[in-house]
């Protein structure tokens, strides 16, 4: 049981919450990055889940250092992939909108903080037809650090004038965790389906298999 009237606000993440993105991020990643030589495979992301993706380039391209490309380019290449992936296949995770419509009808100020670029954002809200939904939205690319730094959350709490610790955040990695406790908020986690076990996301203040458990803890 969860009693919201303890909560100024709720800050979601974005992919794995609101969205099924993380196969799509997978595909668009594979796709690119095989274009560019590498033999990196669906597998070989779970180490990244959750990093901006700019980091996420860096990380890789420390690896394989791949050639006759710069790693901004191949970091657009993916984002416009996945800007055609989320249009073709984006689809709300169970319980999402109704979790939404509760929170909003329950006068609880609704942010949204995420590692993806504000295009996805942009492009994620109106697939999903959600962009009356959030007060705030802000993508970790306006930080000096993406998560797990906890700056993206704060920023987003700064913006809706709630205080840090009455902030309840919904994220699905264990870097998002991280990010979410540093900035002094309560963390749910519900787990994205398709990471691998991690038991590392019982650093949550709250663990829950769907949204749709989410909402009933609720009421």
């Amino acid at each position: 049981m969860i009693d919201i009237k303890y909560f100024e606000a709720v800050i979601f993440d974005m992919d794995g919450v609101l969205i099924d993105s993380e196969p799509l991020w997978k595909i668009a990643m594979e796709q690119t990055f095989r274009e560019v030589g590498s033999t990196l495979t669906k597998q070989d992301f779970q180490q990244t889940v959750g990093l901006r993706l700019d980091e996420v380039i860096h990380y890789w391209y420390k690896h394989e250092a791949w050639k006759d490309v710069k790693p901004k380019e191949v970091e657009m290449r993916i984002v416009h992939r996945m800007v055609d992936l989320i249009k073709e296949n984006g689809e709300p995770l169970p319980g999402v909108i109704e979790t939404l419509h509760y929170l909003k009808n329950a006068g609880i100020k609704i942010g949204l903080a995420t590692s993806s670029y504000s295009i996805l954002i942009d492009t994620v809200l109106e697939v999903l037809g959600l962009k009356d939904v959030f007060l705030i939205t802000h993508s970790a690319e306006h930080e000096a650090y993406g998560k797990p730094n906890p700056a993206v959350y704060l920023s987003v709490a700064e913006q809706l004038g709630a205080t840090p610790t009455s902030c309840l955040v919904i994220e699905d990695s264990l870097n998002g965790i991280i990010s979410g406790k540093a900035a002094r908020m309560t963390v749910v986690c519900i787990p994205e389906k398709t990471h691998h076990p991690e038991p590392k996301l019982s650093l949550a203040d709250y663990q829950f298999e769907t949204m749709d458990d989410f909402l009933n803890a609720l009421h």
